[in-house]
């Protein structure tokens, strides 16, 4: 096990690597001048040229990939253009409402996406699959969102069951009870597409190990079914689902950016929006790299637990 983690971690570094250059390369290519956006409408060429040079945006891609990447070795993402503060604090002070949001959501379409596509296995064919696999065609078809504004009409302004916007209320808030009752809708709209992807995933995993031998012998013994089908065959479907969790936990961090920014929630994704729109560059290139190095670290995580689970892997 020791060394299948070993190997797992010397993967990661050079796909850390690959992510950094497409991070800087895409971030570069992104149309504006960051000098004139700092500088504003009235800037004259001789101010802009000044503030380039100051930016070190005048040099080429190739030099300031180098200076980046440097920085980014001594814990430096650099300096916010328009803010003026270390773009590193500004992250982490946008981290905890993503995180929260994201394993919320991740959570939710996890536990019903497994549950679900449980039910849908084992009656196969029948009301329940039907009316399952209907929903899920549905969620799926959905786009995210405008199931947000959705929810916000019915849950949010129709019934005024929830709020509707931001982590918490003006005056007053911010206790669990207060951030749950504004996470609710935010982690429902996130989660339906990929717990969707998981029901899918889930019916059709079970559906093959409760047709292995094995399975049928469990129950020539006179095992429960409740033990059949829990004790034996999710255990084993368990195996193919995890590493689609672990894809969904990318999908519910990238889709975090357009979800915080329909329910004004003060994560990540909103801070990338704003800065994208003000041509903050190092500010979106160490957002989306830090969004980006989380989706590879959960993504070795589950292929750890794949391997824990399924022995074969480890000798791999």
């Amino acid at each position: 096990m020791a060394s299948l983690i070993l190997r797992r971690l010397m993967m990661v570094i050079p796909v850390l690597f690959g992510v950094s250059v497409i991070v800087f390369l895409v971030i570069s290519l992104i149309p504006g001048d960051p000098a004139r956006a700092i500088l504003g409408t009235f800037a004259t060429p001789a101010n802009v040229a000044d503030v380039t040079h100051q930016l070190g945006l005048d040099k080429p891609l190739p030099v300031q990939y180098l200076i980046w990447i440097d920085n980014l070795f001594h814990g430096d993402l650099g300096r916010s253009y328009i803010l003026h503060k270390p773009v590193l604090d500004e992250i982490m002070a946008h981290l905890f409402p993503t995180l929260l949001l994201a394993g919320a959501a991740l959570v939710l379409a996890s536990v019903f996406g497994i549950v679900f596509g449980i039910v849908a296995a084992v009656h196969q064919n029948g009301f329940a699959d039907r009316l399952i696999t209907l929903v899920v065609l549905i969620g799926i078809s959905t786009p995210s969102f405008w199931l947000g504004m959705l929810f916000i009409f019915w849950f949010g302004v129709r019934l005024a069951w929830l709020p509707v916007g931001g982590m918490s209320d003006m005056f007053g808030g911010g206790g669990v009870v207060d951030v749950g009752r504004h996470l609710v809708l935010p982690a429902a709209t996130l989660a339906a597409v990929a717990g969707a992807v998981l029901v899918r995933l889930t019916r059709g995993a079970m559906l093959e190990v409760l047709r292995q031998d094995y399975v049928r012998t469990a129950r020539a013994k006179g095992l429960s079914e409740r033990r059949v089908i829990y004790g034996h065959a999710f255990r084993n479907a368990l195996v193919g689902i995890i590493p689609v969790i672990g894809l969904q936990a990318g999908f519910v961090l990238g889709g975090a950016v357009y979800i915080e920014t329909v329910f004004q929630w003060p994560g990540i994704g909103r801070m990338l929006v704003s800065a994208i729109s003000t041509r903050d560059i190092l500010l979106v290139q160490g957002g989306v790299l830090i969004v980006a190095s989380a989706y590879v670290l959960i993504n070795l995580i589950t292929d750890l637990m794949q391997a824990m689970l399924d022995p074969r892997i480890r000798v791999a």
